[in-house]
């Protein structure tokens, strides 16, 4: 046959399924770069939680030496109290004793200044019979010689009992009873008031309050009779 048959041309699109053309090619790199981008991005993201995570490490240190910081606080407070309270326990000792020593003291005064007057009593309850024979000396000689001696002696024997607050009791007649004061030694009649002083028959001494001797009296026993 002269007629050649007409073999149908291949299409050009048919063409591309053959394979990759070069502008696909070029074309893959790009998507690859995209992904590859996508990839670093991941990276960044871990980088960033690793870094995340090595800034926060610091703080375990800090809160520990912060907790430390605040049990050794608590530690010297706690010290700090407890020698308050031993300064305050021994600051009240000290007052006591303190105390102690000024009433020891005040009883030590006391105990010396009645043993003297107990002995300064003992001495005068000795001297005042002296001045009693004294006294009974000058009322019975009005003329003799040694009268102005014997004044003069007087005279000294009472400024030296006064300047130990030696006071005589002498009671007037008339006077009331004094049962701390006086010693009733007899009752008579008398036209004086009953239980008033009639006469002194000796006289008495006090010592500051404390009576030595009591003055000796008789006493009217009311109005006489008849």
């Amino acid at each position: 046959m002269t007629d050649e048959q007409d073999l149908p041309e291949p299409d050009a699109e048919d063409g591309t399924d053959e394979g990759p053309t070069d502008e696909d090619t070029e074309a893959e790199p790009e998507d690859t770069g995209a992904e590859s981008g996508g990839g670093g991005d991941v990276g960044a993201d871990t980088e960033t939680a690793e870094t995340s995570g090595d800034g926060e490490e610091p703080d375990g240190p800090e809160e520990d030496a912060g907790t430390e910081r605040e049990e050794r606080i608590e530690e010297l407070e706690a010290e700090l109290e407890e020698r308050e309270e031993r300064i305050e326990e021994l600051e009240s000792t000290l007052r006591r004793v303190q105390a102690d020593f000024q009433n020891y003291k005040k009883r030590r005064q006391r105990q010396e200044r009645q043993l003297r007057e107990t002995a300064t009593e003992d001495l005068v309850s000795r001297l005042v019979g002296v001045r009693d024979n004294l006294v009974r000396a000058l009322s019975q000689d009005e003329e003799a010689e040694i009268r102005p001696g014997i004044e003069s002696t007087l005279s000294e024997f009472d400024r030296v009992l006064s300047e130990e607050d030696v006071r005589t009791i002498e009671p007037e007649p008339g006077d009331e009873v004094d049962p701390q004061r006086h010693e009733v030694m007899m009752r008579v009649e008398s036209d004086r008031p009953e239980g008033t002083v009639e006469e002194l028959y000796t006289p008495g001494y006090e010592m500051g309050e404390k009576v030595l001797r009591a003055a000796q009296v008789t006493v009217s026993d009311g109005e006489e009779t008849g």
